[in-house]
């Protein structure tokens, strides 16, 4: 869009003519968001504006004396409104990055985290490390896709199995799947946690099931922001009880899904990992292997398990 470099000039309350370039537009909605406690107003503000001005963000800032056209102003002053009310920007605008990629949102899936990258760290750095060069992976509540398809773009040779009980959600996921180019490697399916149907699961097993599930206490859901609380889907948050439910499921029916030597990637939520290491160490299928914390707050954020080695050096799967 080329923006014209001037616009009619308006009248404050002082008589005094002023122009609202982006400059001006940026500086008042940052104050504004601050003002209503949106979080990272500043970043908040110019991913509005970019996405009304139809440019990257750091193209405003060779644009500081540029304005929009009306209809453009009004829309973002639109999305200003519903902002301040602490709608999550990326819905507004509907789409999230994540490892550098950029993914449709709607408010059918959780939004994409900074923090839940480590997870898809901790795969390839795994599969790096084991010299899998066709890994076949298991993503257990997919939401947007966006752990699939960050590792597949990452590992050309693999392929995946994505699984959300929202059909809604799924459909997002095959967006997003379709947008970066591995669609013919990635299979969705509609299934509550580990419920696939016997066609999808690999000869052999899968060789990593990963999952960022539910994990907030029903207990705590209203300590939520506003913005996580009444606008991201509660099943994407929490699983109605004390947030540990979905590992007690890994725990109990994984290893019939999982290769001998397969590893399991769990996101958890702050300060549960000692719960979480009970929790899939239990039903003595699993072994802790490690735990990794994220680059973000420096938080405990996902747990490594191994299938445990009976002592005749077995899978021990029944």
């Amino acid at each position: 869009m080329n923006a014209p470099a001037t616009v009619e000039a308006r009248t404050d309350q002082g008589g005094r003519s002023e122009t609202w370039t982006i400059r001006r537009l940026l500086s008042w909605t940052s104050d504004y968001f601050g003002r209503h406690q949106v979080i990272d107003a500043r970043l908040a503000s110019e991913v509005l504006l970019a996405h009304a001005a139809q440019c990257r963000r750091i193209d405003l800032y060779t644009r500081f004396d540029s304005i929009l056209e009306p209809e453009r102003v009004e829309c973002f002053r639109g999305w200003v409104r519903r902002a301040s009310a602490h709608e999550p920007i990326a819905y507004l605008v509907g789409q999230k990055e994540f490892f550098s990629l950029s993914f449709k949102v709607t408010p059918d899936v959780l939004i994409p985290r900074a923090e839940t990258e480590t997870l898809v760290e901790c795969v390839l750095d795994h599969c790096g490390k084991a010299g899998l060069t066709h890994p076949q992976l298991l993503d257990l509540g997919t939401g947007s896709g966006c752990l699939a398809i960050a590792a597949l773009v990452h590992l050309p040779a693999a392929t995946a199995v994505a699984t959300d009980v929202s059909a809604a959600a799924l459909e997002v996921a095959r967006f997003n799947a379709a947008r970066h180019g591995v669609s013919d490697r990635l299979t969705f399916v509609e299934a509550d946690r580990l419920a696939l149907p016997a066609e999808v699961v690999p000869e052999g097993g899968f060789d990593i099931l990963m999952c960022n599930p539910p994990y907030i206490p029903a207990s705590t859901m209203d300590k939520l922001d506003a913005a996580v609380r009444d606008y991201e889907p509660s099943l994407a948050l929490t699983d109605g009880a004390e947030g540990l439910s979905f590992y007690r499921t890994i725990a109990a029916d994984g290893a019939e899904l999982l290769a001998a030597d397969a590893m399991i990637f769990v996101e958890i939520g702050d300060g549960q990992a000692q719960a979480v290491v009970e929790v899939m160490t239990a039903a003595g299928n699993f072994e802790h292997r490690q735990t990794r914390k994220d680059r973000v707050v420096g938080q405990e954020r996902v747990l490594a398990f191994t299938m445990k080695r009976a002592a005749d050096g077995s899978d021990g799967k029944g």
